[in-house]
């Protein structure tokens, strides 16, 4: 009879093993639609270039051939009577300024500009613009320092990433996250976005080409990237959940069996 029980067992184990290896695995190539050796990818819909939003933090330099010229327009580092959206705290080499709820910063000399709903390029320009009615050829540069992106889910390295560069695709922050897990869905890649207040979100298709032609393979500052875990992970996140309720049960009877058993075994030797 034990060996018979035994032989039953490891049927059983043997069936639900097949089972298990029967379910079809998720495909972790990207890009599965170029069938081709070489080609053209779609092109892009959307301008990389990112806009500036209320509360974002800029690097404003204002030169020319002649610095002296340019200097009234940068504020001293640690001039006690500037007051308003410019920040010092940064560092004693950086002077950054904060755009306000308005989408305006405050520039000496030239005062309020409309910095939000325009590149930086653009907010150079009109600084420049603005700048040339009193110095011949100025050279203005902006950069923002705040372009930070929230990657989630099922990468090997979740983070809060900040970007160096205004040219970053949802490509680039994943690459940054150490890549998706096995785990992760690529089919399927959640892009949340806050413009003007309003949160909107798009989902993305890794395994497809056209994703190049997304407006959100560009990623812009505050974006989140959320990847979701494939069914696999899912199964087996209630899998285990099951086996250790399960497993507790068992050991709550076990303990109450034990308690039983001593009770009855001290009465009996009563």
């Amino acid at each position: 009879m034990k060996i018979k029980n035994i032989l039953i067992s490891l049927l059983v184990i043997f069936a639900f093993a097949s089972c298990s290896t029967t379910k079809e695995a998720p495909t972790l190539a990207y890009f599965q639609n170029l069938k081709e050796a070489e080609g053209a990818l779609p092109d892009n819909v959307s301008d990389y270039k990112i806009k500036i939003q209320p509360d974002d933090e800029l690097i404003i330099t204002i030169t020319s051939s002649n610095p002296e010229a340019t200097a009234i327009y940068n504020v001293p580092l640690g001039n006690p009577s500037v007051k308003g959206n410019i920040n010092t705290s940064q560092s004693p080499r950086l002077q950054t300024y904060i755009v306000d709820r308005n989408g305006m910063i405050q520039i000496p000399v030239l005062g309020e500009i409309k910095a939000s709903g325009i590149s930086t390029d653009e907010l150079a320009a009109v600084i420049k613009n603005r700048v040339s009615e009193q110095v011949k050829d100025p050279f203005v540069r902006v950069e923002m320092i705040n372009f930070t992106v929230n990657v989630m889910g099922e990468v090997k390295a979740p983070q809060r990433m900040v970007v160096g560069k205004e040219r970053f695709t949802v490509l680039d922050a994943l690459a940054a996250a150490g890549d998706l897990t096995e785990y992760g869905k690529r089919d399927n890649v959640l892009v949340i976005r806050t413009e003007n207040g309003k949160s909107t979100y798009h989902r993305l298709n890794l395994t497809d080409g056209s994703i190049y032609a997304s407006p959100f393979f560009y990623l812009q500052q505050n974006d989140v990237v959320y990847v979701e875990p494939n069914k696999i992970k899912v199964d087996n996140s209630k899998y285990n959940q099951f086996a250790a309720f399960k497993l507790s049960q068992a050991s709550t009877i076990v303990s109450v069996a034990s308690v039983i058993a001593s009770l009855v075994i001290a009465l009996c030797v009563k």
